[in-house]
């Protein structure tokens, strides 16, 4: 029997800003199909000049390993934690002063075409919109309630400042940096969200499941900023999300992303968040078991 494969349809990856880096990346080759959310940096500066900023960087790494080494019979973790201790080696043994807070990591979701199927890895709030042949949809993400959790976390930040950007922003509010930093210090420390990026033994947590695929599938694989198309905009659900994707393509449903953020609910009253836009990231792909 021919191996399962994965058929890139088409893939985007717009800033939320044009003016700042974007800290997402993308790829894929004939085994994976991957998104990569560079964390939103927490420093006081930034301490590696590639790439625009640490998360860029990071996700960078993670991309470019993934892209070269994933294979159908790899172990993805085994990838994930030879990029991580490479990145630890170059990030902290040139500046091993770093808080906590300011150590670069990212989110990612992924779909692994194996020998004889496929699954579904990531961490942190990436995720997959899956949409089977017989009509079915669901959502595969490593943390269910990410996007509940962030939402009344943000929600709290706008009753107090009024609006996302009053009071200098969430990184230019005093109180709410110093929440998020404690917050970024517990991740990749047990009990804490476990994500990619200086810790190798965040390899160790990759959450996976397979796909059950019979005949062909569609889904989408991005970051948190094209799905809160679904979760916080609630202009679709899952099944016509990816259906839309296919009828009209990704650009037009990314425009109507940033119509929501920059015309419908500037400030974050309606839908809130933490940044106005976010980076944006979708892959679109056909799933042939």
């Amino acid at each position: 029997m021919p191996n399962p494969q994965i058929t890139v349809l088409e893939a985007l990856s717009t800033p939320g800003n044009p003016a700042k880096p974007n800290d997402d990346r993308y790829g894929h080759n004939e085994a994976a199909a991957f998104v990569i959310d560079g964390a939103t940096g927490l420093g006081d500066r930034q301490y590696i000049d590639a790439s625009g900023s640490d998360a860029a960087w990071i996700a960078a790494r993670f991309a470019d390993g993934f892209t070269k080494h994933i294979t159908r019979d790899t172990a993805i973790s085994d990838i994930a934690r030879t990029v991580s201790l490479d990145a630890k080696r170059e990030f902290l043994g040139n500046h091993p002063e770093v808080p906590r807070y300011a150590w670069p990591l990212s989110a990612f979701a992924m779909l692994h075409a194996t020998r004889t199927g496929f699954r579904f890895y990531g961490l942190g709030d990436s995720c997959v919109f899956l949409l089977n042949t017989d009509g079915t949809a669901g959502i595969h993400m490593a943390i269910p309630d990410a996007f509940t959790r962030e939402q009344a976390h943000a929600q709290s930040h706008i009753a107090r400042t009024g609006g996302i950007t009053k009071n200098g922003g969430a990184l230019g509010n005093t109180q709410t940096l110093e929440a998020l930093r404690r917050h970024r210090e517990t991740q990749n420390t047990p009990g804490g969200i476990w994500t990619l990026g200086l810790v190798p033994e965040a390899a160790d947590h990759l959450v996976s499941e397979d796909l059950p695929i019979e005949g062909k599938a569609h889904a989408i694989v991005c970051s948190d900023g094209f799905a809160d198309l679904v979760v916080l905009y609630q202009a679709y659900d899952a099944a016509s999300l990816v259906r839309t994707a296919l009828d009209k393509g990704l650009s037009p449903m990314i425009e109507e992303l940033r119509r929501f953020e920059r015309e419908t609910d500037p400030e974050g009253l309606r839908y809130p968040r933490f940044k106005q836009s976010d980076d944006t990231t979708a892959i679109l792909v056909e799933l042939t078991a």
